[in-house]
């Protein structure tokens, strides 16, 4: 067995794959994070080259090995209420957002949710601060690329170790414990998970004409950081058109949308509204 190292041949055919399918960019200089985030899954398969692993993956008709590659190239940090400074600020603005909503609907998108804690966190926060809350609809769209982070994240399932950053009072108020093994989960109440619709979405390419209603707010957080310029301004015009007058786009806080100045202002680091 060889000591798996990527040729710029074979780092060509992932930087396509990845390119064409997901929308991706992996520089040249990321071929060394390549092979040393994709060497593993090779010895786990017991394969001597990275053309076998490439080939291996694009005969597996079930999708778990383009997921794997995904899951290996990028980097799923995800955690509940994470960026506590977006949280303030939208404690901060909730009730001026409200009190433009006459219907009382509400449509949030949590874009690449990952395994869900995002758009738990939001369903969490809004009950945790509309006192009418049952006078709401409130509607969350969670999307992600992959079905098996989805399913996941449909179940609303979680271990103690993944609900560390949630106060002790909304564990209570909406986990229900579960049995796991040796130990125990936690799972998220049913009323919090009928908030939520997921469904697979491609943020590169699949289209956006499809949105039947415009959101108030729109989380992406740490995700145009794997896009070229080009793609990331593309997104973000596709953003402004599906969002409401005044509405709001949270991104990481290594993100920044300088290139679309005349469709967002700044509002704070990492905080944006549609102009």
């Amino acid at each position: 067995m060889t000591n798996h190292t990527i040729s710029q041949q074979e780092f060509k055919l992932f930087q396509d794959y990845v390119y064409k399918n997901v929308g991706i960019s992996l520089a040249d200089h990321k071929i060394t994070l390549v092979q040393g985030r994709l060497s593993k899954r090779l010895r786990q398969l017991g394969l001597d080259s990275y053309k076998q692993y490439f080939d291996y993956m694009i005969n597996d008709t079930t999708g778990e090995e383009e997921f794997q590659l995904i899951s290996a190239i990028s980097t799923n940090v995800t955690q509940f209420f994470r960026e506590s400074s977006q949280w303030d600020y939208l404690s901060e603005s909730l009730p001026a957002i409200l009190a433009t909503k006459k219907d009382k609907t509400l449509r949030i998108w949590s874009a690449a949710c990952s395994s869900g804690e995002e758009p738990y966190t939001i369903a969490m926060f809004l009950h945790s601060h509309i006192h009418d809350f049952s006078q709401w609809q409130i509607k969350i769209l969670a999307t992600d690329i992959s079905k098996r982070v989805l399913t996941k994240a449909q179940s609303g399932i979680y271990e103690e170790k993944d609900i560390q950053g949630v106060p002790k009072h909304m564990i209570a108020s909406y986990f229900e414990t579960r049995k796991s093994g040796d130990g125990k989960s936690y799972q998220v109440v049913q009323m919090l998970r009928d908030l939520i619709t997921f469904r697979m979405f491609n943020l590169v390419y699949d289209s956006f004409v499809g949105f039947g209603h415009q959101f108030d707010i729109i989380f992406c957080r740490n995700v145009m950081i794997y896009f070229d310029p080009e793609t990331q301004q593309k997104l973000i015009s596709n953003y402004h058109k599906i969002l409401v007058e005044d509405g709001i786009l949270f991104v990481g806080h290594s993100e920044s949308l300088t290139r679309n100045k005349d469709e967002f202002k700044l509002l704070r680091p990492s905080i944006y509204q549609k102009m």
